[in-house]
Order: C-alpha cells, then structure tokens, then sequence
C-alpha cells in the first residue's frame, strides 16, 4: 500500500501539512535575521579587535557589567546572565572559558549558595571593556547613520520583541492552535532559552 507524501495529505487529514514551496519562494525570517547578524557581527568583530576580543565577548562582557550591584559589587548568578543573553547555561560557561582563562572574567560561589557561581569582570576586564565600547560605539553610530534613526531603532525593537518571553509564548500558542498533538512534546520545554 502506497504511504501519501505529506504534500498530498489534506489539511484534515494532518493539521500541521504545509504546501511545499520553491525555496526563493519562502520568506525565512531566520534565514534574513542570521544573515543580517552575521553581517553586523562582522563588523563589530572588526571593532573588537582592537582589544583582542570578539562582539560576543565583548556583549557578554558589558552584560555581566551591567547586572553587577554597583553598591555591593556581586555580580550576576550564571542563571540570571544566562536569561539576560537568552542562552542555555552550557552555552554561557562555554562562552565564559576564554575570558576567565584570559582573567577577565572571576567565577565565585555565591555567599549564600556555595553551589550558585557568580561571574564579575576583574580590573583587567573592566579596562579592556571600556576600551572595547569606545570603538564599539563607532561602529554603533556608523550602522545608525547608514540605516537611518528610525530604521535603526526599529530594528533594536523588533529584536527585542523577538527576544522576548512574551514572543515565545504567543509563539508557543499559536503552534498549539495549529498543532494541537504536537504540544504535549514542547511544553516541557518553556523555560529554556536557545541561542
């Protein structure tokens, strides 16, 4: 007995059939999105150099600087780093390596938790990132003036639309509407963040 390709079963028949398209046909927002990071981390890699560091780095960086306690000087949990850069905790301590090899970056324990680490930037780290954001902010004021003010910042929004918890979830529903069997699977996974 011959098995229908997905193609020609009915919308009926499988909810979650979509009609095959040409490639060039299908607008991919990740395809677009990638490409455009890709090309923007580019140049913020050409902007990092100047330090030795790479965009991701120096983003990682000025991410653990700002969620430090000015007051006390602790600095994020690596849970709470981990949400703000929207990444998996494996992926975080893999990206931490080269800066905490290259002592820019301190792990501690947690005064509370011994089993909680806490990353903050060493004084090497807060030098080199201030010297990384100088040509960092070149670069920023270049990608504005070529996209425009208002393009600009409707990028930045989107993104961060994009990024959000509020978009997984309206994400996550709209699937559920379409795909109902297919739910069970996924809802065990909410509170994870991917890169």
């Amino acid at each position: 007995m011959k098995t229908p390709a997905m193609n020609d079963l009915g919308p009926a028949a499988h909810p979650c059939a979509y009609e095959r398209e040409a490639p060039g046909d299908l607008p991919c927002t990740n395809i677009a999105i990638r490409r455009a990071a890709r090309r923007l981390t580019y140049l913020y890699d050409e902007a990092a150099e100047c330090v030795d560091l790479k965009a991701t780095q120096v983003t990682l960086a000025g991410t653990i600087d700002q969620l430090t306690n000015m007051h006390t000087a602790q600095g994020p949990t690596l849970l709470e780093l981990a949400g703000a850069q929207a990444i998996q905790i494996s992926a975080l301590t893999h990206a931490l390596r080269p800066l905490v090899r290259d002592g820019l970056v301190a792990l501690q324990p947690d005064a509370q938790d011994k089993r909680t680490k806490r990353a903050t930037l060493t004084d090497e780290g807060k030098t080199r990132l201030k010297q990384a954001l100088l040509a960092w902010s070149a670069v920023n004021h270049r990608v504005e003036q070529v996209l425009g003010p208002e393009s600009a910042a409707m990028l930045r929004a989107l993104a961060d639309q994009v990024a959000s918890d509020e978009f997984l979830q309206a994400y996550r529903d709209a699937k559920a509407r379409q795909c109902p069997a297919s739910t069970k699977a996924a809802t065990g996974a909410k509170g994870s963040h991917t890169a």
